[in-house]
């Protein structure tokens, strides 16, 4: 006969040899559904070690430490059981909603997601620039211009063009500020610096600025009647003071030159009115802002220059009487950001305010009618014979 299976009985040594498998679903039944055994006095019987760990690191005993939030709901809890003691028909629900608030409150707290209660939120004052205070001083504008002062220590720099920079020579930095750009209409000195203009094929303007003296004294403060009667051979004499200046073809250019001076002044009344009437009498102003943008010759320049070589002038090309513009006034190229740009142009206009005036003085004294200077003179006949 086949009767109900039979269960082997295990020792206590092949329980504890068979392993007990984590989570992966092969565990092994639980103690308390088998056959009760002998319970071992102390854990030495049973043949169990210790790990290293158990054996080196000290028992830690947890404690716990009562938080904030538990202690409130332990109050809470215990107002709402007095007051069903005290109050047994009145709900709790408001000391439920509180309970609620409160620890909605503090769980947004903890996550730091508080919105504000206000709907409308408060505007925030705008933000206050300070000053930025430079170490290398302040710039002050003027209102006329794009010109710009720089206060350093005290004293007030004004700004130049690009080319003029500390390393400039003093002597073309003053040359700078008193003397290019500024119109000129005097013949001697237009005279002088179509000469000096003519010498920039050889020298700079530094060079020859620091040698104008030993140019006034030899072409005779450069008075163009005097310079024309100079002898060409005596000028170029090796040794000469002329002959450290310059090469002699430039010398006797420059003697030719002044020739064809005195021959525009005999035919035009001056020479200012000659090389002025080219622009109709008033300064054209290049408004640039960078160097770059100045030019070295225009269309203007190449047109006086065409009429100067067909007059007998010598070494006067397109480049050379475009620099005797800029020199002499005739054209403006100071940079904008200059602060001789609005000077130059101020005395442009000053020129033509007086030249105004003066023109209609003498149209105010001059007799308008050949009548009324005949009735004058027959009064002042009358007023004498009386």
């Amino acid at each position: 006969m086949s009767g109900p299976p039979r269960v082997k009985s295990m020792s206590l040594t092949e329980l504890e040899a068979r392993p007990v498998l984590g989570p992966a679903g092969n565990k092994a039944r639980s103690v308390e559904l088998r056959k009760p055994t002998l319970k071992p006095k102390s854990d030495e019987a049973k043949g169990k070690k210790k790990a290293p760990a158990e054996l080196h690191s000290p028992e830690m005993k947890i404690e716990k430490i009562p938080s904030p939030l538990g202690f409130r709901k332990t109050v809470s809890s215990a107002a709402a059981t007095i007051l069903r003691q005290r109050h047994p028909n009145s709900s709790l629900n408001a000391s439920c909603s509180s309970d609620a608030s409160t620890d909605s409150s503090h769980s947004r707290a903890s996550t730091g997601r508080i919105r504000r209660r206000s709907a409308t939120p408060t505007p925030t004052p705008p933000l206050k620039r300070k000053p930025q205070c430079s170490s290398k001083g302040q710039r002050t504008e003027k209102v006329g211009g794009e010109s710009e002062d720089v206060v350093l220590d005290g004293y007030v720099v004004k700004k130049r063009c690009a080319w003029v920079t500390s390393n400039t020579d003093p002597s073309y930095a003053a040359f700078h500020d008193e003397e290019w750009g500024l119109p000129v209409h005097d013949d001697k000195k237009l005279f002088e610096l179509l000469s000096l203009s003519t010498a920039l094929a050889e020298l700079t303007w530094p060079v020859i600025l620091s040698k104008r003296p030993t140019f006034r004294d030899v072409f005779l403060d450069f008075d163009p009647m005097a310079v024309s009667k100079l002898n060409d051979k005596k000028i170029a004499t090796p040794g000469s003071p002329s002959s450290s200046l310059l090469s002699e073809v430039k010398l006797r250019a420059i003697t030719e030159n002044a020739r064809q001076v005195c021959k525009i002044i005999d035919e035009f009344g001056s020479f200012d009115k000659y090389i002025w009437g080219f622009v109709n009498y008033k300064p054209i102003v290049g408004s640039f802002r960078y160097p770059r943008q100045v030019p070295i010759k225009t269309s203007k320049a190449e047109t006086i220059s065409k009429d100067l070589v067909r007059r007998g002038f010598r070494g006067v090309g397109p480049t050379v009487v475009y620099s005797f513009m800029q020199v002499a006034g005739i054209t403006n190229d100071h940079l904008i950001i200059c602060f001789r740009y609005q000077d130059c142009i101020i005395a442009g206009d000053l020129r033509d305010m007086n030249e105004a005036v003066i023109a209609s003085m003498n149209e105010e004294n001059s007799p308008k009618d050949p009548m009324e200077l005949e009735l004058a003179r027959d009064i002042d006949d009358l007023s004498l014979s009386g």
